[in-house]
This record gives structure tokens, C-alpha cells and sequence, in this order.
């Protein structure tokens, strides 16, 4: 059986690991952060070491128990940690690359109960060289395309449609899909489009764009 002390020095391996983990996404100001990932991290470090425990333990009693049972639950059950870390914003999804660190954080921690120290030191490595070093190279050298959502509510007349795609076309913007509603009493046309386009470009063109055109009661992007 492995020993308390043993459990202690694999509870602290795995606290650091995670914290190290979790202090990256900290950083760059996810939900799930450094105390989350330090959390899990022990959490499934402690799993597996009980596992373990409870199988040679009443292994007289139930001779073919399996000493990953426990642990093994840790894996599907991290999936409500992940989903919660991902967020909706318009219509942008945020949070997938923290719910994977989350899911890969728990699989070190089931690693350091089962005393596998370098693999789980390595898999930790990995990991922050990807979240680190990747993104270093991803905002440097990979254009980055984002959705944006823009609502325009204006006069309702003749053309109106026409001269918001006319505009949107001029300012280089790629439309991913487009809808309309109308309201008869007050005459009034709002018009939502999604559009396709580079993060870090700004939105005064367009802003300025949609000003001039006429009739325009009010607009939102999102």
C-alpha cells in the first residue's frame, strides 16, 4: 500500500504541477484559473492514490478488484469542470483551450497517485510550453479571424437593405449570414448580420459606415 507520507510528497508534486498550470491561464484571465487548476489537480491525485489503497487493501476479500476503478471516474466526471469553463460570447465560443488544460491537468494528477512522476512532470511541460509558447507564435505569425454580430434598426424604405450590403462590402467585411425583422405600426426595419473578420482590426471604418447611411435609428455589435 502506499503510505501516508507517500500521499503527502504525491499531493504536493501534484499541487505544484497544477499550480503551474493554472497560473498561465491566470495570466490570460480564464474562469478557471490557478487555484481551480491546483484544486483538481490533488483532487484526482487523491483518487487515484485511495484507488489504489482500496484495492490492495480489501484485495483478501475481492481477489480481481481493480485499482483504477475509482480514478477511472475522475476522467468523465472532469467533463461538467470543462463545460463550465466554456463560455458564449455572441457568437464566439471562449474557453475550449481551458476546459482541455482542465481534462489534461486531472489525467497528471491520476498520474503523480500512481507514482508516475516523470511522465506527469513532462505532460505538465508540455502543457505550458503549448499554452505559452504557442500563443506567443499564434498572435505573431497566424491572423486570427473572430465573428462579430451587428444589429442595426433603421427607417424602413425602399433600398435600405441594399445600401447596408453595399456598405458592408465596401469595408471589406464577409457576411456569414443575415436576418430581418420588421415592425408595420412604427415602420421600423432591424437588420442582423454576422460577420466575418480579423480580431485585431478596428471597427471606427465600420462604425463611421454605418453612421452616415439614412435613416439609421440606432445600432449594436457584439
Amino acid at each position: 500500500m502506499i503510505s501516508e507520507l507517500e500521499i503527502g510528497l504525491r499531493l504536493l508534486v501534484a499541487a505544484v504541477l497544477g499550480a503551474a498550470v493554472g497560473l498561465e491561464r491566470e495570466r490570460q484571465g480564464q474562469p478557471a484559473g490557478l487555484r481551480t487548476h491546483t484544486i483538481l489537480a490533488i483532487g484526482s491525485t487523491l483518487a487515484m492514490t485511495l484507488s489504489i489503497n482500496l484495492a490492495m487493501q480489501f484485495q483478501p476479500m475481492v481477489p480481481n478488484g481493480d485499482p483504477a476503478r475509482l480514478a477511472a471516474q475522475v476522467v468523465s466526471g472532469i467533463g461538467f469542470l470543462g463545460a463550465g469553463a466554456i463560455l458564449r460570447y455572441g457568437t464566439s465560443i471562449k474557453g475550449l483551450t481551458t476546459a482541455t488544460s482542465l481534462w489534461t491537468i486531472a489525467i497528471v494528477g491520476l498520474a503523480v497517485g500512481a507514482g508516475h512522476y516523470f511522465s506527469a512532470g513532462a505532460a505538465t511541460a508540455l502543457m505550458l510550453i503549448i499554452l505559452i509558447l504557442l500563443n506567443i507564435i499564434e498572435k505573431k505569425f497566424i491572423r486570427t479571424y473572430t465573428t462579430v454580430s451587428l444589429t442595426i434598426e433603421a427607417r424602413d424604405r425602399v433600398g435600405i437593405m441594399d445600401e447596408v450590403k453595399a456598405m458592408l462590402k465596401q469595408e471589406g467585411k464577409h457576411v456569414i449570414s443575415t436576418s430581418i425583422s420588421k415592425d408595420l405600426e412604427r415602420q421600423l426595419i432591424s437588420i442582423t448580420v454576422v460577420l466575418k473578420t480579423l480580431e485585431e482590426e478596428p471597427m471606427e471604418s465600420l462604425i463611421a459606415g454605418i453612421s452616415i447611411l439614412e435613416g439609421i435609428r440606432s445600432f449594436r455589435m457584439n
